[in-house]
């Protein structure tokens, strides 16, 4: 269970929490098809209005990929990973009361061995993937095998980030906040459990090792290095992708060699910058499909010359 602040819960946040709870009905009430369309209709106005976040996707698109994409380019790769986001917010409202089994029977699952064959190393099992496809619906299929863990943030309102947590309990996993998340995931890994992070958003400098992405130095979270060296847990990728028929494509990659030598430091900063380089490959195949809204370099080195 995710740590919250207690207190009294003010006027603004439920008004906020009534409007989502009357909105989250509607779509729940929705074909799932309809549901998904008006997903995708949502997220092509909301991009034309949010200017501010059109300019940082637009920003992002062109230091990843400089002059070897297209302006026009950009702009359809940043209006498409708009719409995916929304739609996959639309799905996770349509299918909040799923359970786990049910939600299965929209999955296409590649590589479940290779997961599989990690666990059977009885260490446990790290997890890592991005904010891509639609990265809440990675719940299931692992679920499906083995009892799972994920690490996240609580959200700003904590009514919403209730029914968030409710959600992907049905979908089959245990929620360790991220704040305070090292005994909990330590745990998880000794009884032979699986315990999954996103690792591609900007940290803190303070709390980051910086690693190459899209050839520019970015603040990565160390948590998934320091897990592995910690407890010898296999490290697996995975990734959910849309597909046809409004279906998923879940891939588990094969567990990581990372061929460690040297020190804490060193072998930190090769795990982090291999599983990034993963994070990084996936998206050059699929470049409208992960969230280039987020300021991913905007932690800086601080022997970073300006």
């Amino acid at each position: 269970m995710a740590e919250r602040a207690a207190g009294p819960v003010s006027a603004a946040t439920v008004a906020a929490y009534l409007l989502y709870k009357i909105f989250a009905t509607f779509i729940a009430i929705l074909p799932r098809g309809v549901s998904l369309a008006l997903g995708r209709a949502t997220g092509w106005i909301a991009y034309h209005l949010d200017s501010r976040h059109q300019r940082i996707a637009l920003s992002n698109l062109a230091q990843a990929f400089g002059p070897s994409l297209p302006p026009a380019e950009r702009s359809k790769i940043a209006l498409r990973s708009y719409m995916n986001f929304v739609r996959s917010l639309f799905d996770g409202l349509k299918t909040a009361s799923w359970t786990q089994p049910r939600l299965m029977t929209l999955f296409d699952v590649e590589g479940g061995e290779n997961l599989d064959r990690a666990a059977a190393a009885g260490r446990g099992v790290l997890l890592f993937t991005a904010h891509f496809g639609n990265w809440e619906m990675i719940i299931p299929p692992i679920a499906d095998r083995m009892k799972f863990h994920i690490i996240a943030r609580s959200l700003d309102n904590p009514l919403i980030d209730r029914d968030v947590e409710r959600a992907r309990t049905r979908r089959g996993a245990t929620i360790i906040n991220k704040f305070g998340a090292g005994r909990p995931v330590l745990r998880a890994l000794a009884r032979k459990e699986s315990v999954g992070i996103l690792i591609d958003q900007n940290v803190l400098r303070r709390e980051a090792v910086f690693v190459d992405f899209f050839g520019k130095p970015a603040a990565t979270t160390p948590a998934l290095a320091y897990f592995h060296l910690r407890t010898g847990a296999p490290i697996v990728p995975m990734f959910c992708l849309p597909s046809r028929g409004n279906r998923y494509r879940f891939v588990f990659g094969s567990p990581l060699e990372t061929g460690l030598a040297g020190g804490e430091e060193e072998n930190v900063l090769k795990i982090t910058a291999i599983c990034t380089k993963m994070i990084e490959e996936t998206i050059r195949r699929h470049p409208d499909l992960w969230l280039w809204v987020h300021k991913r370099w905007q932690s800086r080195p601080l022997n970073e010359k300006s």
